[in-house]
């Protein structure tokens, strides 16, 4: 079957991004909206069918659609999102969403952002962070657990989202750890499609062991996304 991205275009207004744990640098927003292209033409040519969505000129961080939303086979969930400026982002989405999976939202006083939830299988880990708590973990598991998936909390410290420090790249396999060089620590959210691994091209030696290990590798350029806290599976909603 084949795999469908909802992406975002870049908004005008990203310099204002929310930053936790980087120093703002400004944007080249020219350089930031071709990247964001070049991501989308990636995962076309990798078989993904593309649903881009238009910019949100006042929602800086809206381009981060993984954030928005959490999406299974069953149902997609809209959270309350932890920064009470990108609550807004949720709304659009929604419409295009529901074109492919029932609906269910959050309640207050829950909050979670996409990026700290990481399935593997029927297995849901979701991150205790400075974005997610407790209650969000709560009602997530609450609902998941209606379709028989399995989650389990983890703490999150040290980085924004879950999937800042950890991406599963395997096929519902057993686990194989895979450490990332100690000087590309944001190497390790990568995002695989049809057997091939993304990475942005600036973590060479991650890279290096990924195909060490059999894997393909397809690098692409996020310089100015990640200035704004942004790895490989920030920028879609990815399912089938």
């Amino acid at each position: 079957m084949q795999l469908t991205a909802i992406t975002r275009e870049v908004s005008a207004s990203i310099n204002r991004c929310q930053l936790s744990f980087h120093a703002r640098q400004p944007i080249d927003i020219g350089k930031a909206i071709a990247q964001h292209k070049a991501y989308r033409d990636c995962l076309s040519e990798l078989g993904v069918r593309i649903v881009s969505l238009p910019p949100e000129p006042e929602l800086p961080d809206a381009v981060f659609v993984e954030d928005a939303a959490v999406v299974v086979d069953e149902v997609a969930i809209i959270p309350i999102m932890g920064a009470a400026s990108r609550r807004s982002e949720t709304a659009s989405l929604v419409d295009a969403l529901s074109r492919y999976r029932p609906i269910t939202f959050l309640r207050e006083p829950a909050t979670l952002d996409g990026g700290d939830v990481l399935r593997v299988g029927r297995r849901i880990f979701a991150g205790l962070s400075q974005r997610t708590n407790s209650e969000g973990i709560a009602q997530l598991r609450e609902t998941l657990g209606l379709y028989d998936y399995e989650l389990q909390p983890v703490e999150v410290k040290g980085c924004l989202h879950l999937r800042s420090a950890c991406s599963y790249i395997g096929n519902d396999t057993r686990f194989e750890l895979l450490d990332v060089a100690e000087e590309e620590p944001t190497a390790a959210n990568a995002l695989l499609v049809n057997d091939v691994v993304i990475i942005p091209d600036a973590f060479p030696k991650t890279r290096t062991v990924l195909e060490q290990q059999g894997f393909r590798t397809w690098a692409i350029d996020l310089s100015e996304l990640q200035k704004a806290e942004a790895g490989v599976t920030c920028g879609s909603l990815i399912f089938k």
